[in-house]
């Protein structure tokens, strides 16, 4: 049997499982953020864990974003009650449901929003340090160490006309980027101290399937040695997304193939996903993709204008930098200018050498430099200026804290050019699961024995244009919380 090929795509037979090396209750695939919460809940309802991490620390992708989990309702965490900020139920499930795109989840956005500030007080008593502060402004992720932020399309159109803004981003307490090494640390430390059986350089392979068709196991590969790995009650599929697997990335999310940067810790080869589909699971929302164009920090340029080759404005830029970036990318012909003018320039900090296409005295001169149609940009950024006066925007409802007239020379166009773009991205469609986490098949049924969450399943962020930071962190610890319960449960 060690001579044997296992791939992801193609499952064993139990009947051709010689032995099994290691047997469990529950068989988490993957260490990160939904994977760890997966198994201190199955650990916590007494049931055996095994987790396979194939990296050699736990911590997965999580551990290298920002560390924002996106939670509120119920009034109110108890960090936004105490900045004076109220989040009811009701509107946290309105913002989820738009953000969630034309295929949002209702039942997955109920759970959700009644159970997210309960989630953010369980995450306080297992000592992931929040500082409590808030942090006003336009960021995409706090440099300080405080804990309150806007992270999403809250306070722009057309979201805030659907649900009461309020700041959802809860950012662990860490100084700089990348607060998720703190989360995760906590999460992974957590796991093991409720006792956790954790193998590293542990890479999943292939699942085992029963006689009926339900999931008995995995075959895996544990330190160089194909290894034959028995789960009672469940295996729980974290394994990541997809976007590190360019051939799936081509065939699912080709639009994505734009995007030059992938945010991932270097795993997310689609394999959770492809074993799950090789027993009948059905993928939902593979076209869709997290992008984002950094375009601010320092918001002053968020006051700025986009405009396309026909120099015509296309998105409201107050909106979330990966709503924006998502519409960069689709414009014709790839091509793209942010419009500022010398009281609002300033140069991106994640991208300070970010390609100036065009100076001028004058608008007519900055047309003429980008090859724009004679006249066009003219009359768009004049039709600008006289509404943002009056702290308007009748045609893309740009908020009026965000809206000045671009008058003061000399004026400038930066990039954001398809060959001048470093857009980040990563995968969101995934297996289609119950809230609980079973996966589900064509015919929408669970197939025993399989749970997943985290980018493995497609969750609540499944639309990129609706994306805010902290989404994926909220929804894969809180249902990889459920799926550890429900496998250990089974």
């Amino acid at each position: 049997m060690q001579n044997v090929t296992y791939t992801p795509s193609r499952p064993c037979r139990v009947e051709d499982v010689p032995a099994w090396d290691i047997e469990t209750d529950v068989l988490v695939v993957g260490f990160g953020a939904a994977g760890s919460c997966a198994a201190i809940e199955a650990r916590r309802t007494g049931a055996r864990v095994c987790v396979l991490e194939v990296a050699s620390a736990g911590g997965g992708s999580a551990a290298l974003s920002g560390g924002e989990v996106y939670v509120g309702g119920s009034g109110g965490t108890s960090v936004q009650r105490a900045n004076g900020f109220e989040d009811s139920t009701e509107d946290l499930a309105a913002y989820l449901t738009l953000s969630g795109g034309p295929g949002a989840d209702g039942e997955r956005v109920r759970v959700y929003a009644e159970g997210a500030e309960a989630h953010f007080r369980w995450l306080q008593e297992l000592g992931v340090p929040f500082k409590g502060s808030y942090l006003p402004g336009k960021w995409i992720e706090p440099t300080t160490d405080d804990t309150l932020l806007w992270s999403g399309n809250e306070l722009a159109w057309p979201f805030s006309a659907t649900a009461k803004p309020a700041p959802r981003g809860h950012t662990v307490q860490f100084k700089g980027w990348g607060g998720g090494k703190v989360l995760m640390e906590h999460l992974c430390a957590q796991a093991a101290a409720f006792g956790a059986d954790i193998r590293y350089n542990a890479r999943a392979l292939t699942l085992v399937v029963d006689r009926d068709g339900g999931v008995a196991g995995v075959v895996a590969r544990i330190d160089g040695e194909v290894r034959f790995v028995r789960a009672l009650k469940g295996v729980v599929l974290s394994a990541g997304g997809f976007i590190v697997n360019r051939d799936m990335v081509a065939r699912f999310a080709p639009a994505a193939l734009a995007c030059v940067k992938e945010v991932s810790g270097g795993n997310d080869d689609g394999s959770g996903i492809r074993m799950g589909m090789a027993v009948g699971a059905t993928a939902i929302h593979m076209d869709q993709f997290f992008a984002t164009v950094p375009f601010f920090p320092p918001e002053s340029l968020v006051k700025g204008i986009f405009v396309n080759e026909r120099g015509e404005r296309f998105i409201n830029e107050d909106a979330y930098h990966g709503r924006v970036g998502h519409y960069v990318l689709r414009q014709p012909g790839g091509r793209a200018w942010l419009l500022v003018d010398n009281e609002i320039f300033g140069r991106p900090v994640i991208k300070p050498d970010v390609d100036i296409a065009a100076v001028g005295e004058t608008w007519a001169e900055i047309e003429q430099e980008l090859g724009i149609p004679a006249g066009a940009l003219q009359h768009t950024v004049e039709k600008f200026n006289a509404r943002a006066a009056e702290g308007q925007d009748p045609y893309f409802h740009k908020a009026a804290p965000w809206l000045r007239p671009l008058s003061v020379p000399p004026f400038a166009a930066l990039s954001y050019c398809s060959e001048d773009l470093e857009a980040h991205a990563f995968t969101l469609g995934g297996l289609h699961t119950l809230p609980g986490g079973e996966v589900l098949d064509a015919d929408g049924r669970p197939i025993a024995g399989l749970f997943a969450a985290g980018r493995t399943a497609c969750g609540l962020p499944r639309w990129g244009e609706g994306y805010s930071s902290g989404l994926s962190l909220g929804d894969s610890t809180f249902f990889g919380r459920k799926a550890g319960r429900s496998a250990a449960q089974r």
